[in-house]
């Protein structure tokens, strides 16, 4: 039984850092996309487009650090963090749509770097 919850716990640990790779991935290709927003005529589409994916990307953070925590019932750190960012996924959501960028482009900065310190951890 304990071999069971040992091997459960560590593909949910797996799936959690794919997770966060894959949110710290979307987030560049979005940084990528913003630079091709003020230089062509598509990077408005592939941006929008993009903010799904991370978006996304983000819901499968959570769902990752929940099913990585449940089963081995360990700290609900993971759960809070994945949480907080979609928190924050959410704002900047409705700040693209706002079209604010003075906040837009500064958290998305602060999404990467939390991004990438999230995977950094794991």
């Amino acid at each position: 039984m304990a071999t069971q919850v040992t091997a459960t716990a560590r593909r949910g640990s797996t799936f959690l850092r794919i997770a966060i790779a894959l949110q710290t991935l979307t987030i560049f290709l979005q940084a990528v996309s913003a630079g091709l927003l003020l230089t062509s005529s598509y990077g408005e589409t592939l941006h929008s487009a993009g903010a799904r994916v991370m978006y996304g990307a983000s819901m499968l953070y959570v769902l990752a650090a929940v099913l990585a925590w449940k089963p081995g019932g360990g700290s609900a750190r993971p759960v809070r963090h994945a949480a907080g960012f979609l928190v924050l996924a959410s704002a900047q959501v409705v700040l693209g749509i706002a079209h604010v960028p003075s906040l837009h482009l500064p958290l998305g900065v602060l999404m990467f770097g939390l991004s990438v310190l999230a995977l950094a951890r794991r």
